[in-house]
């Protein structure tokens, strides 16, 4: 699993045995930048008994819909753009047999796991993936800069930004 897929692990929902899976993902990272930060979510979620780590996720991801973990939500909003990528995004997820976790196609598990999966993203995820991911880490921050989950959106954030050809404008979601 390269550092998509091991990022794609961490957004899971917790069970018991995931968090020696998590550190021991956290080793097979490349990016030093992508390591420290998520160090700091591998620290914070160690802190919290198996039902508050499952409560601070389903909050956090489930429950926070500023910082919705949907990339083309994030990008479009509900409109037709986000049904035109969600189905873009569910063919090639078939095409490659990338385990979606009964996801929709645009959540950050399948995209992060689509990526690691390709050899060249997409171009239509390239331009939408790091804005997308920035947004979600600043409203992440905004509402509880203290949440562990802000360290990995952090991290999945640098890994992001790795993939960018050229800047993109911020889309308009509204």
């Amino acid at each position: 699993m390269r550092q998509f897929g091991l990022l794609a692990e961490a957004l899971r929902y917790p069970a018991p045995g995931r968090l020696e899976i998590l550190r021991q993902n956290g080793m097979e990272l490349a990016d030093e930048g992508c390591k420290i930060a998520y160090s700091h979510f591998i620290n914070g979620i160690s802190q919290l008994r198996l039902g508050d780590w499952e409560e601070l996720h389903t909050r956090t991801l489930d429950l926070n819909p500023p910082a919705a973990p949907y990339i083309g939500y994030q990008t479009w909003g509900d409109n037709y753009q986000r049904g035109t990528f969600m189905s873009m995004m569910n063919r090639a997820i078939a095409a490659h047999q990338v385990d979606s976790d009964g996801e929709l196609p645009d959540h950050l598990i399948p995209v992060l796991r689509l990526v690691d999966a390709l050899d060249e993203p997409l171009d239509e995820l390239i331009e939408v993936l790091s804005p997308a991911v920035d947004r979600i880490h600043a409203a992440m921050e905004k509402a509880d800069p203290t949440n562990p989950y802000v360290n990995l959106m952090k991290a999945i954030a640098i890994t992001c930004s790795s993939i960018m050809r050229t800047p993109i404008p911020t889309v308009n979601r509204n």
